[in-house]
């Protein structure tokens, strides 16, 4: 079966009820796990820069201290599971881009997720990271609602 599961995770609500499934399947299979979080770097449109160096500097510090809770959390949540865990934050604009390389370069043989069930103009309009990760993994994504 699967001996190595990549579990992305933002931290949401519903991000973080999908890696808690996940690290019960990896425990339930033995599986060792790596979580990543994909910190999206500050994107913004201006004609006037000047002041945007502290602007980003804020950003990246806070982003930086958003991820390393959402990893400290599911590093303590596999612990009470007894699952090997990993974490992993990567910075990248294109966070299925970014899963789909961290699950090969780590060797992972599934990756589980969860979708943010967008669907219609929405899905469209915003994109779905999930749908980008079936669309371009090599790998088996179990996808959790």
């Amino acid at each position: 079966m699967y001996k190595h599961i990549l579990i992305p995770t933002d931290g949401s609500p519903i991000s973080t009820k999908a890696l808690e499934k996940a690290l019960d399947f990896a425990r339930e299979i033995g599986a060792e796990v790596t979580v990543l979080a994909v910190m999206e770097p500050l994107q913004v449109l201006t004609l006037n820069p000047s002041g945007l160096e502290v602007a980003y500097a804020e950003y990246d510090r806070q982003n930086n201290a958003a991820a390393d809770g959402i990893l400290a959390d599911a590093k303590e949540a596999a612990k009470q599971r007894m699952v090997a865990c990993e974490g992993v934050k990567l910075g990248n604009s294109d966070a299925a881009r970014t899963i789909v390389e961290t699950a090969e370069q780590y060797n992972c043989d599934l990756i589980a997720m969860a979708s943010h069930g967008r669907s219609g103009f929405k899905a469209f309009m915003l994109g779905s990271v999930t749908m980008k990760v079936l669309a371009h993994s090599k790998l088996p994504v179990l996808v959790y609602r």
